[in-house]
């Protein structure tokens, strides 16, 4: 099983975006389970959403409290004690941002992706959303959910400016910055 957590602000689409990758699972023949965690302040306040997949019927009913992966929206958001605590060993860390990997010193016994979700996003005409540009970043950093199945996906659970959104999957994709983990000497 896959557990994932996506951390943002309410409007940048991260539980969208927990959909639309839930969704694309199935379509590949896996079994999702997305819920989310949000407060009565949706915009601008923080936001998780969680998804879990398996090749079996999920029976589970708990929070996701130590994911395989976890993908950040919002720079602000990043605990570093928190996500070394958090995230599993052999995990993998997925970042919006324009800074570069030595920035992320601490974080790098993960697999990491770093993409500019929010240039990509306002270039393609989408704004401060940026599911669809993190979810093309987080086919390129994993190769678990195939591009043209993500891009079914969008189409049936955003379909507002479709085009913008698959311009935005696939620039992420092209852009996605992914760097192995080191190995602790």
């Amino acid at each position: 099983m896959i557990e994932i957590k996506f951390k943002g602000r309410g409007g940048q689409g991260a539980v969208i975006a927990s959909e639309v990758l839930g969704r694309a699972f199935f379509l590949e023949g896996r079994y999702p389970q997305c819920f989310s965690l949000f407060g009565g302040e949706r915009r601008g306040a923080p936001v998780a959403g969680f998804l879990r997949v398996d090749d079996e019927p999920i029976l589970l009913k708990c929070q996701i409290k130590n994911p395989n992966q976890l993908i950040i929206f919002d720079l602000s958001l990043i605990d570093e004690e928190e996500i070394l605590q958090e995230v599993k060993p052999e995990g993998e860390i997925l970042i919006n941002t324009s800074l570069g990997i030595d920035s992320f010193r601490r974080l790098r016994r993960f697999r990491i992706g770093l993409v500019d979700a929010g240039l990509i996003a306002r270039n393609a005409g989408l704004g401060a959303t940026l599911n669809t540009a993190m979810l093309g970043a987080y086919a390129r950093l994993t190769s678990l959910v195939r591009m043209e199945t993500l891009i079914e996906a969008v189409k049936a659970v955003v379909p507002a400016k479709i085009e913008a959104n698959v311009r935005a999957l696939r620039e992420a994709n092209e852009q996605t910055a992914v760097y192995e983990r080191e190995i602790e000497k």
